[in-house]
């Protein structure tokens, strides 16, 4: 009978693991809704703010490329700390600043304010409850064959709060204003702190991987390996080309005489396709290489914005666009994230995460505040967007040399060659 009851204890302790790996997907994806729908809205606040209040479009954009800079360089220290303590923590934190900097951009009159509360206050807060602080609790959980499939569907989650958020936020801010919209932001957001408190286990998960309890010497250990320098530059350029589209499309279309709903149904549409997307690359990166399959994503992004700007500019011209950048949109996510567990194990993830993921937000700051830029000085976003296509080409040759074996796989193979 013992034999039995040890049997009948093993499918049942496995269950209770995949639960509990399942009960944080599900949360984890709620509040990626929330938090990447969000932050994906800022594109249309932007004519109605600038008007409002006689600033330029530098001027917002730089605000925007603050708030990156910021959520990539906190969501290092954010990582470090879910590591460290958990990340319901973190998310918790994350939370009351991202509500905050909502609402206190209702009142922002001036740069130094606009940068307080849309770039540090909301930068922080999406350090705290964005794909980093998720991810960090769902790798450390998930079994690592099925890390690209869970990370590809928590994406897909994000990409959907695009798709939901920007048309509700045009409704917001054509019917109500935009300080209302705001108002309704800071509200959602908050709803952030009663989801947090589902995220549990991925702490005690952390401490029984392998890999360095130092933090430090984690970090050394992967700042030291060619393929963690790799990562980085080909996430810059990920984040450059999002943020300067998602940002600045909506502002190029109505420059061209086209609505602002328009945009509004373009970057919706943007999130809807990357649902499909995402989800594609996450049962794609359990049965390819992953630095292939992300080379191919920078090349199609690419070949995506040059016909968009070669073709005759309309309605449907910017509807296929969206669709065909939208497959591409966010797909990097999973494949990079899945890397860097397999190379570096998850021990340190959230930290791992927050540097590669810092790399990408340097991206971000430039694809928002150069496209600002760039129109102010030339009346045009040409420059821009071919800059954008140059990147592309660059991301994709800085993923080809990556070698994908365990770091620890690598050293014994090396050890081996040399003895």
């Amino acid at each position: 009978m013992k034999p039995a009851a040890v049997d009948s204890k093993a499918p049942a302790a496995a269950r209770e693991g995949e639960h509990g790996f399942m009960t944080v997907l599900v949360f984890g994806c709620l509040i990626l809704v929330i938090s990447n729908g969000a932050r994906s809205s800022w594109g249309l606040f932007l004519p109605d703010l600038t008007q409002a209040h006689g600033w330029s479009r530098e001027t917002f954009s730089l605000a925007i490329a603050v708030q990156n800079l910021v959520w990539g360089v906190g969501g290092s220290l954010l990582g470090a700390l879910s590591d460290r303590f958990g990340a319901m923590r973190t998310l918790l934190l994350g939370a009351v600043l991202y509500a905050a900097g909502f609402l206190g951009t209702v009142y922002a009159t001036t740069g130094v304010e606009l940068n307080l509360t849309v770039g540090l206050l909301i930068g922080l807060g999406i350090g705290g409850t964005a794909f980093g602080a998720v991810f960090t609790a769902v790798g450390k959980l998930v079994p690592p064959h099925r890390r690209t499939w869970a990370f590809g569907i928590g994406t897909a989650a994000g990409s959907f709060g695009q798709f939901l958020f920007l048309p509700f936020t045009a409704w917001l801010i054509r019917d109500f204003g935009w300080q209302a919209a705001l108002q309704v932001h800071a509200a959602l957001v908050a709803v952030i702190l009663l989801l947090a408190l589902q995220i549990r286990g991925d702490r005690e998960a952390g401490l029984k991987a392998s890999g360095s309890s130092n933090l430090r010497e984690a970090l050394n250990e992967a700042v030291r390996d060619r393929n963690f320098h790799l990562l980085f530059w080909g996430y810059f350029v990920c984040g450059l080309q999002v943020v300067f589209i998602g940002l600045h499309l909506p502002a190029y279309l109505t420059d061209k005489g086209m609505p602002l709903e328009l945009g509004a149904k373009a970057i919706a549409l943007v999130g809807l396709f990357n649902v499909v997307g995402c989800l594609c690359v996450g049962w794609l990166g359990m049965r390819i290489s992953k630095k292939w399959l992300l080379s191919a994503i920078y090349v199609g992004r690419s070949i995506a914005m040059a016909l968009f700007l070669l073709l005759p500019l309309s309605s449907a011209s910017v509807y296929v666009f969206s669709a065909v950048i939208g497959l591409l949109w966010l797909s990097t996510v999973p494949p990079t994230n899945a890397l860097l567990g397999q190379i570096y194990g998850v021990r340190n993830f959230g930290l791992l995460v927050g540097v590669i993921f810092l790399g990408h937000q340097i991206g971000s700051f430039l694809g928002a505040w150069l496209g600002g830029r760039i129109f102010d000085l030339t009346g045009s976003y040409d420059l821009a967007w071919f800059g954008a296509i140059a990147f592309g080409a660059f991301a994709a040759a800085m993923h080809l040399p990556i070698d994908q074996r365990p770091i620890g796989e690598r050293r014994a193979a090396a050890a081996g060659a040399a003895a």
